[in-house]
């Protein structure tokens, strides 16, 4: 895959809290945001933090060719948590949209996809530009 930092700083993007309330933005909750656009993407997974066997093995499928997004979705169980992880999103070899967990506390969501970034805005409306 074609991924290097600076086609990552090229991308839009948001950012908003993990936590609103007592609820957790879960990975699952999030992949289900893309809507259409994350159907025919190729995932990768990279955990700094391996809290949950589900990470361990997410990391595992990325290796390679990575994985698809009905796989990544069947993996992202509602109570798994990333803790700083990155997930990149490929159209072929091009990085479509990068999803980073930081420290379990904020989502940030890089995307050339505006009508995606409009979506997170809606339904996180505590969302900053970044």
């Amino acid at each position: 895959m074609a991924w290097h930092p600076a086609l990552e700083a090229k991308l839009k993007g948001v950012t908003f809290p993990a936590w609103r309330g007592t609820h957790y933005v879960t990975f699952a909750e999030l992949l289900v945001r893309l809507g259409s656009l994350g159907l025919d993407l190729t995932w990768h997974v990279e955990c700094d933090e391996l809290v949950d066997p589900g990470c361990a093995e997410m990391r595992r499928r990325s290796v390679g060719s990575g994985m698809s997004t009905l796989t990544l979705l069947s993996l992202a169980t509602p109570g798994l948590r990333l803790i700083d992880a990155q997930v990149f999103g490929f159209a072929a070899d091009e990085l479509k949209i990068v999803l980073s967990e930081v420290d379990s506390w904020l989502w940030d969501v890089r995307t050339a996809d505006e009508g995606i970034l409009e979506e997170l805005r809606r339904n996180y409306p505590e969302s900053a530009d970044l």
